[in-house]
């Protein structure tokens, strides 16, 4: 199924101790790209979330918010160190003990010290939170995947509606084709006379000669039938369920190429002005293609 490359979408997952929100952001991209924004605690999992990633999307760049709510107790503890806060309190003692004072040493006085009462954070539940995490990561992807694929039927339509408009010129191309050689031959009698006061002395059979070179160069047979088979090839691609957005471009590129052969051979007006619509219809195909997976 054709996909698109831009798309949003949002899961949420929640457990007695915690929430999490992912919002996934797609934007066109040459390669697969991942950009991921989370609480700096949970940077281990960014591996197994760029992979959970890789799994839906093949190409494009995937912006990755994560949003977390912690609701269960603190996730930190205050912790003593009890062997400190005693190295303390017989140090202050040994002052009071040797020097004339009247302070009590005191549990307060004692806490304030460096490292006696330090903030220590909880260690996390490692599968706990990776399991709430990637159902909401899932969903989100779901979600955004959802969006490309309706945007990817709204663009192959599309492609698909150009391309009839294409296989139309090119169809009038061939059947003009013919008449192309015998306007050429009514101008070039019609120029000999012009030139040649006794039109009585006009060698028909060098006419016929300049006629068949010049029908021999602007034979546009073979560049149609590659044409024809670049459009057989297009459809066929659409309907592909792998990632064909450079593939696409590819044979927009090779029809390009045929395109600008048969406006250099025919030399003539009229096709001119049908390759003109032609390339102008394979650049908004491009633009499209552009936005495929």
């Amino acid at each position: 199924m054709l996909t698109s490359m831009t798309g949003f979408g949002r899961g949420e997952s929640q457990t007695e101790n915690r929430k999490f929100l992912v919002e996934l952001k797609s934007l066109n991209h040459r390669y697969m790209d991942v950009s991921i924004k989370m609480p700096k605690i949970f940077t281990y999992l960014e591996e197994q979330i760029r992979q959970t990633i890789k799994d839906y999307v093949k190409r494009g760049r995937v912006e990755v918010f994560i949003t977390y709510e912690n609701l269960g107790d603190t996730e930190v503890k205050v912790v003593a160190d009890l062997p400190l806060a005693q190295q303390y309190f017989n140090a202050l003692k040994d002052l009071k003990d040797n020097i004339p004072a009247r302070d009590d040493v005191s549990i307060s006085l004692i806490a304030k010290y460096p490292d006696v009462i330090r903030v220590e954070k909880k260690e996390l539940d490692e599968d706990e939170t990776w399991n709430c995490l990637s159902e909401a990561l899932n969903n989100g992807l779901n979600k955004l995947m959802e969006m490309r694929r309706v945007e990817g039927a709204q663009l192959k339509e599309d492609l698909i509606k150009r391309l009839g408009i294409i296989e139309g010129y090119i169809k009038e191309v061939e059947e003009r084709s013919p008449q192309i050689i015998i306007e050429y031959r009514q101008r070039l009698n019609e120029r000999i006379r012009e030139l040649l006061e006794d039109a009585h002395n006009v060698d028909d059979s060098r006419i016929l000669m300049e006629v068949a070179l010049f029908a021999d160069k602007s034979n546009i047979t073979e560049e149609i039938v590659r044409f024809e088979s670049h459009i057989k090839q297009f459809l066929i691609t659409l309907e592909e369920n792998d990632s064909i957005g450079r593939k696409l471009d590819f044979i927009i590129q090779e029809m390009n190429r045929e395109v600008n052969t048969i406006g250099s051979k025919a030399n003539n007006l009229t096709v001119t002005n049908i390759v003109v619509n032609m390339k102008s219809e394979l650049e908004k195909m491009r633009e499209q293609v552009q936005n495929i997976e």
